[in-house]
């Protein structure tokens, strides 16, 4: 599975953006696709996940009602639209996926196979 991610930029604090990650290659209905990001010295932190191409979306706390995951199952593309930015959500975003992964292991980066390659969110206060 290939990933390319982008849409990064900057932003005020209180702002909007909207992510993409593209997909190609060995997808199926079977396929999570989850967005993780990393802000530096910190931990790679979970953001959202849809599980299994279509099923529940699953969100990280700090982001819980600000950020949406959606998909375009036609385009094999997933969107993560962001709203009222705050400072600490810079961060650069992932997008990743994994073929078998089990809903327990949902919100642990070490658990999906793919990665796509980063893009930068800075939100300015």
């Amino acid at each position: 599975v290939q990933l390319q991610a982008s849409g990064g930029g900057l932003v005020q604090d209180g702002g909007s953006l909207r992510l993409s990650c593209a997909a190609s290659g060995r997808t199926s209905s079977s396929t999570t696709i989850g967005w993780f990001r990393q802000a530096p010295g910190k931990e790679r932190e979970f953001v959202a996940a849809i599980f299994r191409s279509g099923g529940r979306t699953y969100y990280g706390d700090s982001v819980k009602n600000r950020f949406t995951m959606s998909i375009d199952k036609a385009k094999n593309t997933v969107f993560l639209q962001m709203n009222s930015l705050k400072p600490e959500d810079t961060a650069v975003y992932y997008c990743a996926a994994d073929n078998s992964l089990i809903l327990s292991s949902l919100r642990n980066y070490e658990q999906y196979d793919y990665w796509g390659q980063g893009t930068q969110v800075t939100v300015s206060s």
